[in-house]
């Protein structure tokens, strides 16, 4: 059932499924809280509370937002956390790793852990070596014409290239329900002020996280050359001892849509002494 949040600058949608301790899940940029439907139901049968939230401008969510950074989408997440009553555990795919960086450094009181999806919370720089890695290349051109033009049909493309080998069972509705959510008003417009901006308001805050953070990557995620050594970085800019990384092998950038029993025991494995 979904509900609504107001917020300064529009409305958020979300939806809350089981009892226990609060996890709230956010999706990357020209997605929905559709993405976790796999994830949910697990976390749920664990015993979690899950609030799957439309990230501004994204889903069910209101459009025309102002301004669609890490640090906005942190504090739509605090906002969340706050109404439905924390602390809560963040889990934030792609932008939303950022920014459940900034909300763990901005709000320690009501994040008690952090798991990051294929997290852009690092400032990116390609190197010239970058570009020979096939899938880096094919995936980066995709995803900058998409931003670039407005192309859906350049995300769809892009879509295909970040979720490498078979596809899940439900892949054609998927695609088929993003198509139609990004060809509504607004839709593509917020989806390209995301991906004009920059992680470095994330980066600024990981030395100034104070909760465990689970790193998970995907070995073919076509957004790094090196996956794997992104996020290592990201790890090591933590403060010691409080980031994990967890390789996915297989798993392009979306590694929860496509091996969801997989990222869900990583998590649970994560959260289980926190929990105890």
């Amino acid at each position: 059932m979904t509900e609504h949040l107001a917020v300064e600058g529009g409305t958020l949608a979300y939806e809350v499924t089981g009892s226990g301790p609060l996890v709230v899940l956010a999706h990357g940029m020209g997605d929905s809280r559709e993405a976790y439907r796999h994830v949910t139901p697990a976390l749920v049968a664990a015993g979690y509370r899950v609030a799957a939230v439309d990230l501004r401008g994204c889903g069910e969510s209101s459009t025309g937002w102002p301004s669609y950074t890490r640090t906005d989408i942190a504090g739509d997440l605090i906002a969340l956390v706050n109404h439905l009553g924390g602390p809560a555990v963040l889990v934030g795919h792609s932008i939303s790793g950022g920014a459940a960086t900034i909300a763990a450094a901005k709000a320690p009181s009501l994040i008690s852990a952090v798991v990051e999806l294929a997290p852009f919370t690092r400032k990116q720089q390609i190197a010239l070596g970058d570009l020979r890695v096939a899938r880096f290349r094919r995936g980066m051109l995709r995803l900058l014409g998409a931003g670039l033009f407005g192309s859906v049909r350049l995300w769809k493309q892009y879509l295909e290239i970040a979720h490498p080998g078979p596809k899940p069972a439900d892949w054609d509705a998927r695609i088929a329900r993003i198509d139609a959510l990004m060809r509504e008003p607004g839709r593509m417009k917020a989806m390209q002020l995301m991906g004009r901006s920059a992680p470095v308001d994330a980066g600024a805050q990981l030395g100034n996280v104070g909760c465990p953070v689970l790193i998970v990557q995907g070995t073919l995620d076509p957004d790094w050359a090196a996956p794997q050594a992104e996020g290592e970085a990201i790890v090591a800019a933590l403060p010691p001892g409080l980031g994990r990384l967890e390789m996915i092998t297989g798993a392009g950038h979306y590694p929860h849509v496509q091996f969801p029993a997989e990222v869900v025991t990583a998590m649970l494995s994560f959260l289980e002494p926190a929990r105890a």
